[in-house]
C-alpha cells in the first residue's frame, strides 16, 4: 500500500493506493461503506454493489483519508480484458465535497494507468469534468439504475502531466462539445 500526505482546506489528507489483498478489515469496510452510501443510498439505486472486480489481482484502489479519520473519496481502477483500463466507482463523501478531493484522486488513478487505453461510464451532469482528464464520449447516453451516463475514454498513448487538461490551458467545457448535451442536476459524487 502506498500514500503521501497533502494539506487541503487546512486538513491533513492522505492518498492512499493498494491491491485488495493490502487492506486491512477496518479499512475494505469504510471504503464499501463510503460506495453504498453513495451510490445505493444516496443515489437510490439497489444493486449489487459487490461485483467480484475488487478482489482481482490488476485492481487498485485510490481513496483519500482524513488524518486517522474515514475516506473522503474513492475510486478503483481495473484491468480489462482487452488490456484497456477502467476507472469507476467514483465518488467523495457527502460532508467532503467541494474540497478538490476527485481532482486528486483523477491523476492518482491516471499515474496507475499509465499509457493504457482508459474507459469509464460518466455519469452526465460529470462529462466536462472528465473532458478536462482527457476522456471523450464514445457512445450515446444511456440510463443506468435510473441514472444518465455517458460512455467515455481516454486513448492509449495519452499522458496528462499536472492534472486536468484545462491546467494546461485548454478548455474542455467548449460549446461545441456541450451542444446537445441536457444539463443534469444530479447528486455529485465527485466535487469538480
Amino acid at each position: 500500500m502506498t500514500h503521501a500526505g497533502c494539506v487541503a482546506s487546512g486538513v491533513v489528507t492522505d492518498l492512499h493506493v493498494a491491491r485488495f489483498a493490502d487492506l486491512d478489515t477496518p479499512t475494505v469496510y469504510a471504503l464499501i461503506r463510503l460506495r453504498v452510501d453513495v451510490f445505493v443510498v444516496e443515489q437510490e439505486c439497489p444493486y449489487p454493489e459487490l461485483d467480484g472486480r475488487d478482489l482481482e489481482v490488476d485492481t487498485r484502489h485510490v481513496w483519500i483519508a482524513t488524518h486517522r479519520g474515514p475516506p473522503a473519496a474513492y475510486l478503483r481502477v481495473l484491468a480489462d480484458p482487452d488490456g484497456s483500463a477502467r476507472i469507476g466507482r467514483v465518488c467523495v463523501a457527502r460532508d467532503q465535497r467541494g474540497r478538490g478531493h476527485a481532482h486528486r484522486l483523477m491523476p492518482a488513478a491516471l499515474d496507475l494507468v499509465g499509457d493504457r487505453r482508459c474507459a469509464l461510464d460518466a455519469q452526465s451532469y460529470l462529462v466536462d469534468f472528465y473532458l478536462g482528464y482527457g476522456f471523450e464520449p464514445t457512445g450515446p447516453e444511456y440510463l443506468d439504475d435510473g441514472i444518465p451516463h455517458v460512455p467515455m475514454a481516454r486513448p492509449a498513448t495519452q499522458r496528462l502531466v499536472g492534472g486536468p487538461v484545462r491546467r494546461a490551458g485548454i478548455k474542455p467545457d467548449r460549446p461545441e462539445r456541450r451542444a446537445g448535451r441536457p444539463t443534469l442536476p444530479r447528486p455529485a459524487t465527485a466535487d469538480p
